[in-house]
C-alpha cells in the first residue's frame, strides 16, 4: 500500500497546558488520514501534522484546530 504523505506546520497562537495540548492532538490525530503530530519543547506553539493529502487537506486540519476554541494560522504555505 503506497500512502501518500506530507507534512503542515499550525502556529497556535494560546499558550495551551499540557492537558489543553493533547485534547487539541487527539481531536486532529481522530480524523482519518492524520498520519502523525509532533511538537517541539522549544517551540510549544507548533504543531506539526504528517497527513495523507488524498483523505482531507491542510485546511480541514487547520479547520479542526480552529473548531477546538484556539487561534490558529497554517506556516510556510
Amino acid at each position: 500500500m503506497d500512502i501518500k504523505m506530507v507534512d503542515i506546520t499550525v502556529h497556535i497562537d494560546e499558550t495551551l497546558d499540557r492537558v489543553s495540548c493533547q485534547a487539541l492532538d487527539n481531536q486532529v490525530r481522530a480524523n482519518d488520514g492524520v498520519l502523525g503530530i509532533g511538537h517541539l519543547e522549544t517551540r510549544p506553539h507548533l504543531m506539526m501534522v504528517e497527513y495523507d493529502p488524498e483523505k482531507l487537506t491542510s485546511m480541514d486540519i487547520l479547520q479542526v484546530v480552529k473548531n477546538q476554541g484556539v487561534h490558529a494560522e497554517l506556516l510556510g504555505l
